[in-house]
């Protein structure tokens, strides 16, 4: 396969509501879509990066520079290489993984198209269908978010996520706890919001019995983390803190998380995605797939990830109404609270033009 162009489209969805984290709030979703073009397929990725560098790092427009100025030009001098070797070639430039990332989905998409191989099945996938939950933002009020909770289980949601802070930690659990009793499979992200010093508040959630608690602290804190796992009943899982197979090493070996969340284009791309759920799997450290409000583009490729056996608990692989109320893909609708693992070649999923056309904001081509 030979590369012969990638194009960098930026792309704005508004979202069907706001999206509070301990963070940002969210009204809408502008993305960085890449479409690697080949002699023989096209293929597509998606970059990750918010707008702002509040959850990691990485934002949008830097990605799109980066890709352009550095990244998308290196694969230019290897014109050949297959998505396997899109890491490799890549890895003179230092971070940027959220990039890399998107590059490295276009190639593999791209390359499973012309051999007409699913992504899961690359991947290793075991499953057809994959169990969903789905991440609740910070909330005005507690009634507020048992309406929303209530919303989403009627949906069929397997698991819910509340998203965290200090103010709106114990009352929240509490409230959902109580109001939807101990079958729920419920769980917590506070995004870093919170310090070691903070142990004796947090473990006030033990009795709740949820799932975890995810990334409690700063994200290069693993040795707090691992201070405050031994403080907590509810088990820790990492999210931010895991940017490769040998931090989530790192992470296990320490003891600061008993549970993983990965998600791809943090890490660096769906192939280090693999290698971390095989290092977790040989740990006996369970694995779930995260969200980052992705297009139809990503939450396809998510849903293959998920598919392995090793992610045993539902992920935030939600439906694409939870965030858009037109995706630029054929919908993800939820059926008996789970999606189907997409079997066609890649992805198994293309924008819909129309779709894409409307809330496309700016597009580059960029010859190899």
């Amino acid at each position: 396969m030979k590369l012969t162009g990638v194009e960098i489209r930026e792309i704005r969805l508004p979202l069907v509501a706001p999206f509070r984290t301990s963070f940002a709030t969210m009204t809408e979703r502008t993305a960085l879509l890449l479409r690697a073009v080949s002699t023989d397929a096209e293929g597509w990725g998606e970059c990750v990066a918010m707008v702002d560098p509040l959850y990691s790092s990485e934002y949008a427009a830097g990605c799109a520079d980066v890709l352009r100025r550095f990244l998308i030009p290196a694969l230019g001098r290897h014109p050949h290489l297959d998505a396997a070797g899109v890491g490799p070639a890549l890895a003179p430039f230092n971070g940027h993984r959220m990039a890399k990332a998107a590059l490295e989905m276009a190639v593999l998409d791209a390359e499973l198209r012309a051999r007409g191989v699913p992504l899961a099945r690359e991947l290793g996938a075991v499953h057809d269908r994959v169990p969903c939950g789905v991440s609740v933002g910070i909330m005005d009020s507690v009634p507020q978010l048992l309406a929303a909770v209530a919303g989403y289980l009627d949906e069929g949601y397997r698991r819910i996520k509340l998203k965290i802070e200090p103010g709106w930690d114990i009352e929240p659990v509490r409230a959902v706890r109580e109001h939807f009793g101990d079958d729920l499979l419920l769980q917590v992200d506070a995004n870093t919001a919170y310090t070691l010093a903070d142990a004796r508040h947090l473990a006030r959630l033990d009795p709740y019995d949820l799932l975890l608690v995810e990334q409690p602290l700063e994200e290069e804190d693993l040795l707090g983390h691992a201070q405050l796992a031994k403080l907590l009943a509810t088990p820790v899982c990492l999210d931010e803190s895991i940017t490769s197979a040998r931090a989530a090493a790192a992470a296990i070996t320490l003891g600061a998380c008993s549970i993983v969340n990965v998600k791809p284009g943090r890490v660096g791309g769906y192939l280090e995605a693999r290698r971390i759920h095989d290092v977790c799997a040989a740990h006996g450290v369970p694995v779930w797939c995260g969200g980052m409000l992705e297009t139809g583009l990503g939450r396809a490729a998510n849903v293959a990830l998920a598919a392995l056996p090793g992610f045993t608990l539902p992920g935030d692989t939600s439906a694409s109404d939870r965030y858009y109320r037109t995706d630029i893909t054929e919908p993800f609708v939820l059926a008996d609270g789970h999606l189907p693992v997409p079997d066609g070649p890649g992805l198994g999923v293309v924008p819909l033009p129309d779709a894409l056309e409307e809330v496309t904001v700016d597009t580059e081509w960029i010859p190899m």
